[in-house]
């Protein structure tokens, strides 16, 4: 080996982690500072953690829930409709003029929208 042109080595060098942690190591540096360890690291601990990059996940997570309410009111304006349709059809089968019809089929769709939806904004969109 030559002399002059190795660094340092330390035997007891520490170990520092962000969580705490910290044990004593063979290194070049005295002491070394990390972000993670085996303490603490998800891997090796099993718990899962997400870690949030300039506010990803709560985008994520306000996207999912916005999805999950339009399928929400597409599933209550389904609903609605095929009540609608469902009143019509008994109400031409009694004979009911068209008038009357789409007067039945809309105040069918109008109850149930106001049992099943909490706003009254679908039930304006069902009338259009």
């Amino acid at each position: 080996m030559k002399q002059g042109i190795h660094p340092t080595y330390y035997p007891d060098a520490q170990v520092i982690c962000a969580c705490g942690n910290t044990w004593t190591t063979g290194s070049t540096r005295k002491q070394i500072r990390t972000d993670v360890c085996s303490a603490c690291h998800p891997f090796f601990t099993g718990e899962q953690r997400i870690v949030d990059t300039a506010g990803q996940v709560d985008r994520f997570m306000r996207r999912l829930q916005q999805a999950e309410e339009r399928a929400a009111q597409v599933k209550v304006q389904q609903q609605a409709e095929d009540a609608a349709r469902k009143a019509a059809a008994q109400a031409r089968a009694r004979g009911e003029s068209a008038k009357k019809v789409k007067q039945i089929a809309e105040r069918a769709a109008e109850d149930v929208l106001a049992t099943l939806s909490p706003s009254g904004a679908a039930v304006e969109a069902v009338a259009e």
